[in-house]
């Protein structure tokens, strides 16, 4: 991966915008920083700004994690499209019951173990078509990370943990992730390309399916493996890439 700000990244960054493309941005730890108590994150200024901009220049979409409901309030803007369960949704309603029903198993024997979760300091949080098991605050993250995969590892159930930033997510295996989502968008918009920025490993999905004339960004810690095509240093620089589109549009 090289810098999003190298002479390689500017370029490509360029030649993505002159196709106005569909602009799609995960919430956490790339629009937003990451916090201790999932419920205190919020966008900072510089950026709520910046992506007002954009999103009445062009079709934006903010592909989370989050329940639709909850990113919707921490926004400010209204983009065009909000994707909301690592991909589950905002797309495909009808599934919605099914995803749900899936989960029933993971539900049901986290909580029978609440009090288990409360000792390794881990944070039960239920999204309805998905479950994120938040480890921040645990006193050994190792240790918490360790005990959620071996208490939901004899679930007999079409699941996929996936470990991310002192979080596991619990989610249905055939439901749809960032990726398919990114496609679906891309398709419905009937956008020439597509710009993705993420931070975490449901990130990687989108990452992965992004065609070579896409341009995809992963906020923070390149010597990690990543499917994406550039990274920015952290959450700080995120503005001043809004900017740059911004600039690049407006000129």
């Amino acid at each position: 991966m090289k810098h999003i700000f190298s002479a390689d990244g500017k370029a490509a960054l360029r030649r993505v915008i002159a196709h106005t493309p569909l602009l799609a941005f995960d919430f956490d730890g790339t629009l937003a920083p990451l916090v201790t108590n999932p419920q205190d994150a919020v966008m900072p200024l510089s950026v709520m700004r910046r992506i007002s901009r954009l999103a009445a220049l062009l079709p934006v979409a903010i592909i989370t994690g989050r329940t639709v409901s909850d990113v919707s309030t921490r926004l400010g803007f209204e983009p065009r499209y909000v994707i909301g369960n690592h991909g589950a949704e905002g797309l495909e309603e009808q599934s919605r019951d099914l995803y749900r029903n899936v989960l029933d198993a993971p539900r049901a024997l986290l909580a029978l173990h609440q009090e288990q979760l409360r000792e390794h300091g881990i944070q039960l949080e239920d999204k309805g078509l998905s479950i994120a098991l938040h480890y921040r605050m645990a006193r050994d993250r190792d240790e918490a990370a360790a005990w959620i995969r071996t208490l939901l590892a004899p679930i007999d159930a079409p699941l996929t943990l996936s470990f991310g930033k002192c979080v596991v997510n619990v989610t249905p295996a055939h439901a749809p992730d960032k990726g398919a989502a990114l496609k679906r968008l891309v398709a419905m918009e009937g956008a020439a390309a597509a710009v993705f920025l993420g931070d975490d490993v449901n990130d990687e999905s989108a990452f992965a399916v992004a065609e070579r004339h896409w341009l995809t960004v992963r906020v923070g810690n390149p010597a990690m493996r990543s499917a994406a095509h550039y990274f920015l240093d952290d959450h700080a620089q995120v503005a001043v890439l809004l900017q740059d589109m911004i600039d690049l549009l407006s000129g």
